[in-house]
């Protein structure tokens, strides 16, 4: 079983049953058969522009020949769709960029969608990794987010810097990239409230945040990960829009694929919003927050052998 085998597994389902229906006793690529794509890939959240997307690119692709295997038509599919992820025109994933240090990540995200457990098991990956690691609690509109985050600090065995609650989460950032230099630490994360009443808010926030850490880092933050819950399908696009017209996201990491059949919602916001996908979460182990690997996602999510049983 590869990777994100379990992961995709319901989004592979979904979307092979759709497709098997529309090919069955067929032995040729039929408006009908792109029909049944296109429905496939709209309903495992794709977007209906990416989706169009692909079926445009698969229509100029078969147009010579009508006839091929459902092989050689997911062949096709995976090579398009891998060709929508790579927006960085990237070999692979990097993850975290150690010759900066500390490498600064400020995690954004609305509230619900696992942002402060994706930042633990950040934090554990990379303690496990042997590198030092500071945690900042500046999500301090909601007491639960600063406890939740100490329990992720204390398992993980990093440091955490943290203040009472409704103090100014700007001042929690500044005071955890200080205390990240004073201890020569190679990574800080540092947590975001995930609502604010309006995008106005949000945006002077996160805009403050950004400022304060300059004071330290110069070029930080040097990265800004948004947090996605795939199960909610189309409003991880919104969360994603409103996100981006705030600040300056830079990479997206997108959670709760093994209880979803919506894991399209990967390529489709990752292509509309030209955003890299570094993280997937796969599973509620402290170990089932894997490195994005584009390859290994799009085999997952095209596995033949759903046809044949």
């Amino acid at each position: 079983m590869g990777l994100f085998s379990k992961g995709v597994k319901k989004t592979n389902e979904s979307f092979f049953q759709k497709i098997s229906r529309a090919i069955v006793g067929k032995t040729r690529v039929s408006e009908d058969v792109l029909d049944a794509i296109e429905e496939a890939l709209v309903s495992s959240d794709m977007g209906v522009d990416t989706t169009l997307k692909i079926i445009d690119n698969l229509e100029d692709r078969v147009e010579k020949d009508k006839y091929m295997s459902m092989e050689e038509l997911a062949d096709i599919l995976r090579d398009e769709i891998g060709k929508l992820l790579n927006v960085d025109n990237s070999e692979k994933v990097v993850p975290f960029d150690f010759s900066k240090k500390p490498y600064v990540m400020l995690v954004v995200g609305v509230n619900g969608v696992g942002k402060t457990t994706t930042i633990g098991k950040l934090a554990a990956s990379l303690k496990a990794q042997g590198k030092k690691v500071v945690l900042g609690a500046a999500d301090t509109f909601r007491a639960a987010a600063v406890e939740q985050l100490q329990i992720w600090a204390d398992r993980a065995g990093v440091d955490i810097v943290r203040q009472e609650m409704g103090s100014d989460p700007a001042s929690v950032a500044y005071d955890t990239v200080k205390s990240a230099v004073a201890k020569d630490a190679d990574v800080v994360l540092i947590d975001t409230a995930g609502r604010l009443h309006n995008r106005v808010d949000l945006m002077n926030e996160l805009t403050k945040i950004r400022n304060v850490i300059r004071k330290v880092v110069p070029d930080g933050p040097h990265e800004v990960l948004l947090v996605l819950d795939s199960t909610t399908g189309q409003n991880a696009f919104q969360q994603a829009r409103e996100f981006s017209r705030a600040t300056d996201v830079t990479a997206l990491a997108v959670t709760k694929l093994d209880g979803s059949a919506k894991g399209g919602v990967v390529i489709g916001v990752s292509d509309q919003f030209r955003i890299p996908v570094k993280f997937i979460g796969i599973g509620e182990g402290i170990d089932d927050l894997k490195v994005f690997d584009r390859k290994e996602f799009v085999s997952s999510l095209f596995t033949l052998e759903d046809l044949e049983k």
